[in-house]
This record gives C-alpha cells, structure tokens and sequence, in this order.
C-alpha cells in the first residue's frame, strides 16, 4: 500500500495551513488506494540545520535529525501543504526539508499551497527543491486563495471546485508512487 504524508508547512501562530492541512487529509483518508497520515513539521521541533555533516551523509547525531528522518523516509509520497510568505514557501517548511537528502530520494510530490495568489511562486520554489532531492512532482497542485477561500482571510471555506483538484493530483501521486516503488526498490537490490 502506497503510504503518502501530508505535510503541513507553517509553524506560525495562528496559521491557515492547519485547517487547510485537515481539509486534505480529510477528503484523503476514505481513499482505498493509499494510506495516509498528517505531519505537521511543528511537532518535530527542528533548529536551524544543526546537524554539522551535511545531509546526504546521513551521519544524523541528534534526536530531532533521526526522528524526521524515520518518519519521512516511511513515506512513498508527500503532499506539502504550504502558504506563501514573500514569494516563496515558510522558512520553518524548507529548514526540514533541508534536515534530510536520501530520505526524500525516488519518491513523488504534490503541492497544496495557500497565499494572495495561491501560492503559485511558493510552489514554484518547492518544485525547484524537490528536483534538487529526487523528488518527482506531479503537474497538479491546489492553488486557494485568501481572497476567495477565506473569509476574513482566516476561516477556511474552500471552492467546490478546489476538491476535483485535490483529487486529481492525489490520483496522480498515486499513479506516480507505484512506478516510483519499484525504482526504488530495484536500487536497493
């Protein structure tokens, strides 16, 4: 079974991301084509890259570094759930995606991303990212807005039409995981 974590991306108070996060997993978890779990990089409390080998090392001497490292390498796939602060995605989401290198190696990606403009530049950076760890993106993503699925720019209400989006791109990470799995798998053999 494929095995797909929707990550959540902001540690800000207050944050969008968690009710947006909630959303994702909420229409996810009926699904019987994957297992799927939410983390929220909060709960990990990472530093500032304190580890002193670089990552792809995978010489990890702190508790945080293998406990992050563990969870995200249990995963075939990942929907980052991300806003957009100054163009690009949250400092804190891209401090742990830094943290690791192999673990993130031959998987898939999608991208869920909230902002004025629905995070399409964030996304844009995050696509970038992922290429540089392996990581194939699939073409779909959710853009909401805080203009038109927010009131108030804080009480989540997402377009009907956001949910044929989520499931398109989940469908697609899918597809994308299982070719992905055997890759993997043959490069262990």
């Amino acid at each position: 079974m494929i095995k797909i974590a929707i990550v959540l991306g902001s540690t800000r108070p207050g944050r969008n991301g968690e009710a947006v996060a909630n959303w994702v997993f909420e229409h996810s978890k009926n699904r019987t084509d994957a297992q799927f779990e939410l983390i929220d990089i909060k709960d990990f409390d990472l530093p500032l890259l304190d580890e002193a080998a670089a990552p792809y090392l995978g010489l990890y001497t702190k508790a945080h570094t293998k406990r992050w490292s563990e969870t995200i390498a249990s995963f075939d796939a990942y929907v980052f759930v991300t806003p957009e602060y100054n163009y690009s995605t949250s400092a804190a989401l891209k401090n742990a995606i830094d943290f690791l290198y192999k673990e993130w190696n031959n998987k898939v990606a999608g991208f869920v991303g909230y902002g004025g403009s629905g995070a399409i530049r964030a996304v844009e950076h995050l696509r970038l990212i992922m290429g540089a760890l392996k990581v194939a993106d699939v073409h779909t993503q959710v853009s909401l807005s805080l203009f038109t699925d927010f009131e108030n720019f804080q009480v989540f209400k997402p377009a009907s039409v956001h949910l044929q989006k989520l499931n398109e791109m989940i469908d697609q990470i899918v597809m994308w995981s299982k070719a992905m799995k055997g890759l993997r798998m043959e490069m262990v053999s």
